[in-house]
């Protein structure tokens, strides 16, 4: 049993029940995330396994504040450092990889409002956020690439209107607002809008039909826009927002690198766990216990090692997607992206090797359904799909080679 049927439209999150505690610096939120995980822990493999939504977890989520911690300070918020809320990610993301992936693209509104939206864009969505209020996502199209999407913004008898479908919609089932990538006409060519839009709007339908075999309770599925009537001030730029240097792009994928991060040390805590108490040594190791086991220590080692190196390219990139924030230039805005794709290729390389791992030096008893171990490959293989790897080598590579700049496009 679930707490939703699959493939039926899902009714909006409720309300906030009450206004979240205030982070009030980044010390306090590595403290209340670490605290958080612990909890979100306990039950994961069976939230995966039954396919159960988070509802409860989330808000808990929500209610410690950690939602808001990006909000600048002039708005009431923390404005956490970028390598805080890499380091919340990943926390969260070691306990339960689809939690640390579900506010994602909450944050990533955050940083488009950030950069793009007027003050009193901002002054409005940073106070829905520290009221409790969590942003989904409806960016991405089934068959569509780049701004070539069909979910269009328009103007009828006088009002602005959202027609559309969008898939890989993570976050957007337990969201109070949906931030929709939407097109609209201006002088014969498309040009790129975030429509924030609630969630209980008429014409607004999501869908639970994300049936990957990671990542299965983030809520990434459907959301239909029909004939949506919207605020002309809850459409934000977006498209000028990468004809400049802008830091959405950078903080975007150092998320996704911090999810990955996350799930590769979480399988690495079961790997250990797991050779401690339940692994036998291999008959030729003439040893007792599989944790003297010479190959299996060289091999933990390795595991270590990676997921080590990978955090300290997740700290660099951090380090500059701040100072790209402090001055953004098309100079610092670039190494920026491409310290953070170094990172993504380390994190995604490290999580699945020790997803890996995992089974490879625990042994067969590790495949046991109960334990549900699985997940963390499945959950690692799902989402370091988020973005191919191999064009971040070919835009390093550039970067140092020719001098040539990567791409503005959110993906680097």
């Amino acid at each position: 049993m679930t707490d939703t049927d699959f493939r039926i439209p899902v009714e909006p999150a409720p309300p906030p029940l009450r206004r979240p505690d205030l982070i009030s610096d980044d010390e306090q939120a590595i403290a209340v995330a670490t605290v958080l995980a612990a909890e979100f822990a306990a039950g994961s493999a069976e939230r995966d396994r039954d396919r159960v939504l988070p509802w409860r977890e989330l808000e808990r989520f929500s209610e410690t504040g950690l939602w808001g911690i990006t909000v600048p300070r002039e708005f009431g918020g923390a404005d956490v450092s970028t390598h805080t809320l890499a380091q919340l990610i990943a926390i969260i993301g070691a306990a339960d990889g689809s939690l640390s992936q579900i506010p994602q693209n909450h944050f990533y509104a955050l940083e488009v409002l950030r950069v793009g939206a007027s003050v009193k864009q901002q002054r409005f969505f940073f106070e829905r956020v520290l009221a409790g209020e969590r942003f989904g996502n409806a960016l991405a199209e089934i068959g569509q690439r780049d701004f070539k999407r069909r979910t269009r913004l328009f103007r009828e008898r006088g009002k602005w209107i959202v027609h559309g479908q969008k898939f890989y919609c993570t976050g957007a089932i337990y969201a109070h607002w949906i931030p929709t990538l939407v097109v609209a006409e201006e002088d014969a060519r498309d040009v790129a809008y975030l429509a924030f839009i609630p969630r209980n709007a008429p014409g607004v339908t999501i869908v639970d039909d994300w049936d990957g075999f990671g990542q299965r309770v983030t809520g990434s599925g459907s959301v239909g826009f029909d004939q949506v009537e919207i605020d002309p001030e809850w459409i934000v730029p977006f498209q000028s927002s990468f004809e400049r240097p802008t830091t959405i792009g950078p903080v975007a994928q150092i998320m996704h690198a911090a999810i990955d991060l996350g799930i590769g040390q979480g399988a690495y805590r079961e790997m250990l766990q797991f050779i401690r108490e339940r692994a036998r040594p291999w008959l030729d190791s003439k040893v007792e216990r599989a944790s003297e086991d010479p190959l299996t220590l060289q091999n933990v080692g390795n595991v270590w090692l990676r997921l080590r190196a990978a955090e300290g390219l997740l700290k660099r990139a951090a380090d500059a997607t701040d100072a790209a924030r402090a001055d953004m230039t098309e100079d610092s805005v670039a190494h920026a992206s491409i310290a953070v794709a170094e990172a993504k290729i380390l994190t995604t390389k490290a999580s699945l090797l020790a997803a890996n791992k995992l089974f490879e030096l625990s042994g067969t008893s590790s495949t046991l359904s109960d334990d549900n171990f699985d997940r963390y490959w499945r959950n690692a293989r799902t989402h370091t799909l988020h973005d191919p790897v191999r064009w971040k080598y070919q835009a390093i590579g550039n970067y140092y080679l020719n001098g040539k700049r990567p791409p503005r496009h959110g993906a680097i």
